[in-house]
């Protein structure tokens, strides 16, 4: 596949990690994800990837208003960035390793239904939400999301007209999203994220990337991104390969060794790899043309 020459940049502004008090740039309230959008935008981010968070403890939540004051308050500004609204949240298991049954789901569990996933999608209608496709060791813990859950989800998300963003942390789960392709349960142009280096997914190593690649659908849309001190290098790793790239907050706290950054400086340097590499970094209107969203309103 020949390199991409116009690349669509996402900024994953905040992610549920527990990343808020390792960083003071981490956006908490919805005030403050909103203008780290905006701050994304301004910098050359084409789409924002968007969580939610309590605005007191800083933990990941799944309440529909906060999702639409965040919203609400990036359309105020008038800024034209693609919205891509998380719908992961509440796929998390906790099990005590040695008596998973007996003691059942422990503190920090949030697990619902493939269609309780969705009320902030079915409210305010992005142009884009995530589907993540498969269960996972997601470090210590599970994630959650069986094949029945995910049919019952990518309905749901094509009913609304919503184009979801298919997020593959491993090689199985590829393998089912071309599945839900084949049952006519996404439509085309099918929107790949490919998420490297996630304990315990698919390892940031290039050659996997390559493979997932191989495989994608014919006209498939992907981008991938990798965490940590990878997230730039694998900008340019998959800029090279031919797809689109995700940096920002959720998965990556700094801009060098010990040098924290901000979701617009981070947008920033991954325009710079865009651009050194010969490409450009892909307007808002281009992103929804070759994603198939709807034309900005």
């Amino acid at each position: 596949m020949p390199m991409n020459d116009s690349v669509i940049i996402t900024c994953a502004l905040t992610g549920a990690g527990d990343t808020v008090g390792r960083s003071p740039h981490v956006p908490v309230t919805p005030e403050q994800i909103a203008a780290s959008a905006v701050e994304a935008a301004e910098a050359g981010a084409a789409v924002v990837h968007i969580h939610v968070r309590d605005p007191e403890s800083g933990a990941p939540s799944r309440d529909p208003r906060l999702y639409r004051e965040v919203v609400e308050r990036i359309k105020e500004t008038g800024t034209d960035v693609v919205i891509n609204l998380t719908a992961g949240m509440g796929g998390d298991l906790v099990l005590d390793a040695d008596q998973p049954l007996e003691k059942g789901a422990l503190p920090g569990t949030d697990l619902v239904g493939g269609l309780d996933r969705l009320p902030h999608v079915e409210d305010l209608l992005p142009d884009i939400c995530t589907l993540d496709c498969g269960s996972l060791n997601f470090g210590d813990n599970l994630y959650i999301s069986t094949p029945e859950m995910l049919r019952k989800g990518a309905r749901r998300i094509q009913e609304l007209g919503v184009r979801p963003e298919l997020e593959i942390f491993d090689t199985g789960q590829l393998s089912f999203a071309k599945q839900l392709h084949a049952e006519g349960l996404l439509d085309d142009p099918s929107v790949f994220q490919l998420c490297m280096g996630i304990p315990w997914g698919a390892p940031a190593e290039p050659a996997i990337l390559q493979s997932m690649v191989n495989i994608l659908p014919a006209g498939a849309q992907w981008a991938s991104f990798a965490l940590g001190r990878m997230q730039m290098p694998w900008v340019a790793q998959a800029i090279l390969l031919g797809g689109n790239v995700r940096v920002g907050l959720e998965d990556n706290l700094y801009l060098s060794k010990g040098v924290k950054g901000t979701n617009g400086q981070l947008t920033e340097r991954a325009v710079r790899i865009t651009e050194s590499l010969g490409a450009v970094v892909a307007s808002p209107d281009e992103a929804r043309v070759r994603l198939g969203l709807k034309p900005r309103v």
